[in-house]
């Protein structure tokens, strides 16, 4: 059967304090719209977003993750039951089930959305996803009989017995297009809100003798975004499982904690991450290599048994071969590094090529960049580039040559050969002590002024 996925993305978010749409804030790197849409990819034929507030930008977060997915307006935010009304002309030409979600809930699992479909497979007409509270509060309660779902029924009208009921509500609905559509059109908005409320299908599809259920899972799933403070524990929350999973899939964390991770990191096994490391988006680290201490990447590969930091920083375009070593305050960015260079220490690499076992010196600069275009330095294979020695690109380095400590090489260094390129040292006897005995004599005479 196919199945076809609503996210309500519309609203602002008013305990939000921003200008920017809900859906729209970030944890572990992608937009809560995206982490909603990621979780139907293996099931969804067809996705429509439903947008409002800040349409133009949540279509563009919309497309950029799908680009088939499509996006609706509900021009006026009137209820959960009239969002879902305005992909009805979207969905005019589907035939199959319909899954409603929500894009500030993030964390919804396809296993969970698959089960749903299951339970829409055995007979029920309506199936409503649940998770037991730990504080059930203002949730709506969902009331069960003999295993099917009776009723969903809203904390402010329920009674002192009906609150005991620790089974809620998440809002997440499966259920026929056709039907959907048809129970929304009798929902009416005659409640102290004045909404159109999407719970209210449960009520009527009972109404038509209709089955419906209620399938369950983990409260942490259910977890919204309602405002920073939520938005901050999503992260945690994702941090947490990011960690768990690294570590149960081969992966040292010596202080789990402090490391993060976003939501497209890819860590090999028997990778080692010390303290305080971050990762930004497009990041994978190949099996055996060490991420040391206070360093961050992103839009990086790593491979094999290399080495990272500590204090060091890989850009986009980073790739890292084995068993090479970047040190600490190395920077590198849309550069190779090939297998078993070595980059200990304080220099930048940018826009470079560094042949295998090819050794940097510590403070060389590749000057990459001459104010509007980026040019590439290529350092050959069993180079060595001696320290404080500043690349001019476009240049070559060719395979086993050197360069001077303090060179600026502004010319191609053949095969083998070596470049200085820096002034002839010139000693003056005496010229240091006689100059300081100056100055000193100057600032004497202007303390007495």
């Amino acid at each position: 059967m196919p199945v076809a996925v609503i996210i309500l993305a519309a609203g602002q978010g008013s305990r939000m304090k921003s200008n920017m749409p809900k859906v729209l804030h970030r944890v572990a790197g992608a937009p809560l719209l995206a982490h909603a849409m990621m979780s139907t990819q293996t099931i969804a034929d067809q996705i429509v977003v439903v947008a409002g507030v800040g349409a133009e930008r949540v279509t563009t977060a919309a497309t950029e993750f799908d680009p088939d997915a499509q996006v609706v307006l509900q021009a006026e935010q009137l209820g959960t039951a009239h969002a879902v009304q305005q992909a009805e002309a979207a969905l005019s030409d589907f035939d199959g089930d319909v899954i409603v979600l929500y894009g500030d809930t993030p964390f919804i699992t396809a296993d969970t959305l698959e089960a749903m479909i299951a339970a829409r497979g055995t007979g029920n007409s309506v199936v409503v996803l649940g998770f037991e509270a730990t504080t059930p509060g203002r949730y709506g309660r969902l009331f069960t009989k003999n295993g099917s779902l009776e009723a969903i029924i809203e904390a402010k009208d329920a009674t002192p017995e009906q609150l005991q009921i620790t089974l809620c509500n998440s809002g997440v609905i499966c259920a026929d297009r056709a039907l959907l559509f048809d129970l929304i059109r009798e929902i009416d908005n005659d409640n102290a809100s004045g909404e159109f409320y999407l719970t209210d299908t449960v009520a009527l599809a009972r109404k038509r003798g209709l089955t419906c259920a209620a399938i369950t899972c983990d409260e942490a799933q259910t977890q919204g975004v309602n405002s920073r403070h939520d938005l901050a524990a999503a992260e945690a929350s994702f941090q947490t499982r990011a960690r768990t999973a690294a570590m149960e899939n081969g992966a040292t964390l010596t202080a789990p904690e402090t490391v993060f991770f976003t939501y497209d990191t890819h860590i090999g096994r028997d990778v080692v991450i010390e303290p305080n490391v971050v990762f930004g988006l497009s990041v994978t680290i190949e099996s055996g290599a060490t991420i040391r201490a206070f360093s961050h990447l992103e839009g990086c590969h790593v491979s094999q048994h290399a080495t990272i930091g500590p204090y060091a920083r890989l850009r986009p375009g980073a790739e890292i071969g084995d068993h090479a070593k970047v040190g600490n305050f190395v920077e590198v960015k849309a550069a190779l590094v090939g297998e078993g260079a070595k980059i200990n220490h304080l220099s930048y690499i940018g826009d470079a090529e560094i042949g295998e076992d090819a050794n940097i010196g510590a403070g060389t600069i590749t000057c990459n960049y001459d104010g509007v275009f980026k040019h590439k330095t290529v350092i050959g294979a069993r180079a060595f580039i001696g320290s404080n020695t500043a690349l001019v690109a476009p240049v070559r380095v060719g395979n086993d040559a050197m360069t001077g400590s303090g060179s600026v090489i502004t010319h191609d260094v053949p095969d083998a050969a070596m470049g200085i390129a820096r002034a002839k040292q010139a000693v003056k006897l005496g010229l240091a002590l006689r100059l300081m005995n100056k100055l000193r004599a100057a600032k004497a005479a202007k303390s007495k002024e």
